[in-house]
């Protein structure tokens, strides 16, 4: 987990994700993990979230609904994780979940990535977003999209 400081610096960035804009952007500082925490004014229910992006490769997301910002209970993940690399390969190149795995981000070169990553809809008053590998030392996130 990051520091107290940084957490509230990352967090009051967030406002550069414009909902309906891709030209500004949060981007990260080169080293993974990443994290970008969005709070919303009351609690909300969450359904899906669609992230644009540039250079992701693996994605978590974790969420909260209290007021406090330290405790955290993971929702869904993008990007291929330890022992699913060896297990289940043949299942996600034929496109089957069997062992929870989830594909990598399209590598998408020069062009923003979009991904939809489904939640359980569940009440929500954070959601932290946590980059842990990129295809590049930099990556940004230039949209994050809501579906409640």
């Amino acid at each position: 987990m990051l520091p107290k400081h940084i957490r509230s610096v990352l967090i009051s960035h967030v406002y550069l994700l414009s909902p309906r804009k891709t030209n500004t952007f949060w981007m990260s500082t080169g080293m993974f993990p990443q994290e970008f925490i969005i709070r919303f004014a009351e609690p909300t229910s969450v359904f899906a979230v669609t992230v644009d992006s540039y250079n992701v490769k693996h994605l978590k997301i974790e969420k909260n609904a209290t007021q406090n910002v330290s405790q955290f209970e993971f929702v869904a993940e993008k990007g291929k994780g330890g022992i699913c690399l060896h297990i289940c390969f043949k299942c996600q190149r034929a496109g089957i979940n069997k062992f929870g795995c989830v594909a990598e981000f399209e590598n998408t070169e020069g062009h923003l990535q979009s991904n939809a990553i489904s939640l359980n809809g569940g009440s929500v008053t954070h959601l932290r977003f946590i980059i842990t590998a990129g295809y590049d030392h930099f990556v940004s996130v230039h949209r994050v999209s809501i579906q409640n």
